[in-house]
């Protein structure tokens, strides 16, 4: 063919062929343009359902008016050979894009615009395209789609090219309707751009198999790995846009491509806002004083304190330190430059509190640390009953004191109210008081005050989220078992989303749930990305995450993740404890080691950084260091069972079996009043050498799904050094998911 002139056209090169065409580039001699000529395979001439097919994606395209589209100029038949002459598109297809390199996620959003553009302009026009795939989309120099290929097309009014029950398309990009071979509409065309949308953010396809039934089998009956599993800077927005249009049930797919450029758009504009964003403007606000005459009323002030940063962490653009790093500079007379600088933050606010009965005078300035300037002061005097107004105004003069942009979303969470009675509110203040001092019997009465709160407003849910953390925490500090705290903490969590499903605290509070109960880590990934979408300045979500990130073994992202968590938070000692915690999971000992030391220096009656240094010491064979650290933190920490059998453990490690069976003893007798963790106990027989005994403890913990055990797989745990390769402990981490 080539040199060969058909018609008024001049053939000059093969460009290509499938099963429906060969494509050659052209001269249009009559309108002097280059041209893409397809002709019908020669051995498909005679047959007449193809015949009607090729003709049927000539009308198909050529009804359609869209730049998005490829243009289709005529039809013809000369000498017996159909052709279609169309537009030829400089560039490259999406496939050669997608398998060239890792899309940047505003490119894969260009692109899916433009696409799904194009295909709403053919639904539009009663055209269903039946076979969207990255193969039939082109990309030109100017980064301009093209949707090609419209030889499958449903044309509106047309008779039926296939009967029901037989399918046609590419499989991997068959909606479940279409793979079953039952009657499509345009949501056929949603289910396969999603897939080709799932496919530019991940580079693979979400349904795979060796062979096409294989293939059909997952699409009907299998979820796909989720997007952030595969890519976890993908935000959350946008994975949750590719589910909904993957969804298995037609009816809760994207009811048309017009609904879901309009998520696609919205999307669009969020990253500009975010990318295009100069460093975000950052703000301490300082614990308020409490000059109230009853000075049992500090948890109002603190509690007051903590609903404005809440309040303004919810802004993304704008860097606010959480209340565990302000609260050190409670009653301090640091110079404010001072703090500003050890807090990395340009603003402070600062003020007081003072309550008395039912009445209320709240003063707060605004001031600009580095600049030493005060921008913005105030005074507010009323009643209970006009708190929520006043937190209100607090957040909205910091915020047009600093002329931080607010999205529409940001100004409604600005203005939110979990509640409007008052006497709940101050039952919730008390509950995160009492919870923030993270004893048993702070623990104890944060329930009760949270409880409380709940009797006055069913409907508050922030005070469930308060439950819900209580409950978990109980069983993290290994003050109650799992089965007398999880349950109530999953009914707390999943009746504060019931309430408002987009209230941060609460999917961060299901997330920790779900990786420390459930061992779901799919789920809880998903729940964290989720909190901290929401509230991108909420640092426990960030801290949680980490330590998902870490047990999952994805170190270099936990390392990035507790990097945000500390810039939220940078005094926490939990998250610097935590910040080593992963130097020692990467066997970094000395970093460790450091990281812990610049943690006590903060608080050097942090029994948990004691804790995790005693491991770090052992790990160099430091065994008098390490028992020293672990008898300050069993001091400090009031003789937890935690700790007590972490010692004897380490005793048992350096060669002192004797004083090893002495804290055994003593934690089979501590068993019979309180609440000792079977893990602890596994570990300490598994280094006395009693190995069956170790197992058996083993699976109690896993009995009762011991949160500990997800510390089981790393090589560092010097417990499990001797039975790594016994068939019991490999079959164990199998039953977690957690095998390496």
């Amino acid at each position: 063919m080539i040199g060969k002139t058909v018609s008024h056209y001049k053939i000059l090169e093969k460009l290509g062929e499938g099963g429906m065409g060969v494509v050659y580039k052209a001269q249009d001699t009559k309108l002097d343009r280059t041209v893409a000529l397809k002709f019908l395979p020669e051995h498909l001439l005679y047959d007449p359902t193809s015949k009607a097919r090729f003709i049927q994606e000539a009308k198909g395209a050529s009804a359609i008016n869209h730049p998005n589209i490829t243009t289709v100029y005529e039809i013809d038949e000369v000498e017996g050979k159909s052709f279609i002459a169309m537009e030829l598109i400089e560039g490259k297809s999406l496939k050669t894009l997608i398998e060239a390199k890792e899309l940047p996620v505003h490119k894969v959003i260009d692109i899916a615009i433009q696409t799904c553009e194009g295909l709403n302009k053919a639904h539009r026009a009663g055209i269903v395209h039946r076979d969207i795939k990255s193969d039939n989309i082109l990309i030109d120099k100017d980064d301009l789609v093209k949707i090609l290929d419209f030889g499958l097309a449903k044309l509106k009014g047309t008779s039926r090219l296939t009967q029901t029950g037989t399918t046609t398309g590419t499989v991997s990009y068959m909606s479940p309707e279409q793979a079953q071979g039952k009657e499509v509409d345009y949501r056929t065309d949603i289910w396969s751009f999603g897939v080709v949308l799932y496919e530019m953010l991940t580079g693979k396809l979400p349904f795979r198999g060796e062979y096409e039934q294989a293939v059909i089998y997952s699409i009907l009956n299998e979820e796909p790995e989720p997007v952030t599993s595969l890519r976890s800077a993908v935000p959350f927005e946008l994975e949750q846009i590719v589910g909904k249009a993957l969804a298995k049930d037609v009816n809760q797919r994207y009811e048309n491509a017009d609904e879901l450029l309009r998520d696609l758009r919205q999307f669009q504009e969020n990253l500009k806002v975010t990318s295009g964003a100069a460093s975000p403007k950052s703000i301490a606000v300082l614990p308020l004083e409490n000059i109230s005459p009853d000075k049992e009323n500090e948890y109002f002030s603190d509690g007051l304190t903590e609903e404005i940063i809440m309040n303004l962490s919810k802004i993304k653009n704008l860097k606010v330190i959480s209340r565990t790093s302000t609260m050190y500079y409670k009653g301090t007379k640091k110079p404010l430059k001072q703090i500003a600088k050890e807090l990395q933050v340009q603003y402070v606010l600062e003020g007081s509190v003072r309550k008395y009965g039912n009445d209320l005078r709240i003063t707060a300035q605004l001031i600009d640390a580095v600049q030493d300037a005060h921008l913005w002061a105030e005074k507010y005097s009323g009643t209970l009953d006009d708190i929520f107004d006043i937190q209100e105004k607090v957040a909205e003069k910091i915020v047009e004191a600093l002329k931080v942009e607010l999205t529409t979303g940001e100004q409604q969470q600005l203005s939110r109210r979990y509640t409007e009675d008052t006497e709940a509110y101050q039952l919730y203040l008390k509950g995160r008081y009492f919870w923030n001092t993270r004893t048993e019997e702070g623990f104890k009465k944060g329930i009760e005050y949270f409880n409380q709160a709940i009797e006055k407003d069913h409907n508050y849910a922030l005070a469930y989220t308060g439950l819900a953390d209580a409950y978990i925490l109980m069983q993290v500090y290994c003050y109650l078992p799992p089965h007398e705290t999880m349950s109530k903490a999953r009914s707390a969590a999943q009746k504060a989303l019931q309430i408002d499903p987009f209230l941060a605290e609460a999917h961060a509070s299901l997330a920790h749930l779900k990786i420390l109960y459930d061992w779901d880590w799919l789920g809880a990934e998903q729940e964290f990305k989720r909190a901290i979408d929401l509230n991108p300045g909420y640092a426990p979500a960030h801290l949680w995450y980490t330590l998902t990130l870490s047990w999952a073994g994805r170190l270099d992202e936990a390392m990035a993740e507790i990097k945000k968590a500390q810039e939220l938070d940078p005094l926490s000692l939990i998250i610097n404890t935590d910040l080593g915690l992963i130097h020692y999971f990467a066997e970094r000992y000395d970093q460790a080691i450091e990281q812990y030391r610049k943690t006590l220096e903060i608080d050097p009656n942090f029994f948990v950084t004691r804790l995790a240094l005693s491991g770090a010491y052992e790990q160099k064979g430091m065994f008098q260091e390490a028992i020293s650290e672990l008898q300050q933190a069993l001091a400090l920490s009031g003789n937890s069972t935690l700790v007590l059998a972490e010692l004897g453990r380490v005793y048992a490690m350096s060669g002192n079996k004797a004083e090893a069976q002495k804290i055994l003893k003593s934690l089979n007798e501590l068993s019979k009043q309180k609440y000792v963790s079977p893990y602890v106990i596994a570990r300490l027989y598994l280094s006395l050498g009693e190995i069956d005994l170790g197992f058996e403890w083993l699976y109690k913990a896993y009995k009762e799904k011991s949160l500990f055990l997800i510390h089981a797989p790393f090589n560092v745990d010097p417990s499990f050094h001797s039975v790594r390769s016994d068939t019991r402990f490999v079959e164990l981490l199998k039953k977690l998911g957690l095998e390496k």
